[in-house]
């Protein structure tokens, strides 16, 4: 997955807590081992966060919807989904 916007700025994923690490709403995303702060959200939290706040061009889903693929659920959301998150957000 590509980074979404440059760590020059605060991503918008940090609106809500990461799945991955914990970090809550507001907080950068952690290194598990060293709790060293990480300059980009998880994947994870970026994905989450397109769910919560996009309707998928893809597949056609609300947002809080997870995306799928003819029936069967995605792990992740579509790239399209991305992108109409970072327009929503800017």
């Amino acid at each position: 997955m590509r980074a979404l916007i440059h760590s020059t700025t605060t991503h918008p994923a940090r609106t809500i807590a990461c799945p991955h690490c914990h970090a809550p709403a507001g907080r950068p995303c952690t290194l598990r081992t060293t709790g060293q702060h990480l300059p980009e959200p998880h994947p994870k939290r970026i994905s989450a966060w397109a769910q919560q706040t996009a309707v998928c061009p893809t597949c056609q889903v609300e947002p809080t919807v997870p995306c799928h693929d003819d029936g069967r659920a995605r792990h992740t959301v579509h790239n399209r989904r991305y992108q109409e998150a970072e327009e929503t957000a800017a």
